[in-house]
């Protein structure tokens, strides 16, 4: 019985820490965006997947990305 405790927590940390490491590295923007879009923009169409990370792409890159 301890031992498949022991096995639970193990899991759930494993599931803690990969989706830790989702939202730092930023794997997990699409579904984040989802998320927000079905709640403050029910009225208008997701962008797909590809589309998403497209505009994500051309907002990092467009513009001065440097201080001075």
């Amino acid at each position: 019985m301890a031992r498949a405790a022991g096995g639970r927590a193990a899991v759930r940390w494993a599931r803690a820490a990969w989706r830790y490491l989702r939202a730092v590295s930023g794997d997990d923007a699409y579904e984040r965006y989802l998320a927000h879009h079905a709640v403050h923009h029910t009225l208008e169409p997701a962008l797909s997947r590809k589309d998403f990370f497209t505009e994500r792409q051309r907002q990092k890159w467009t513009g001065v990305s440097r201080c001075c």
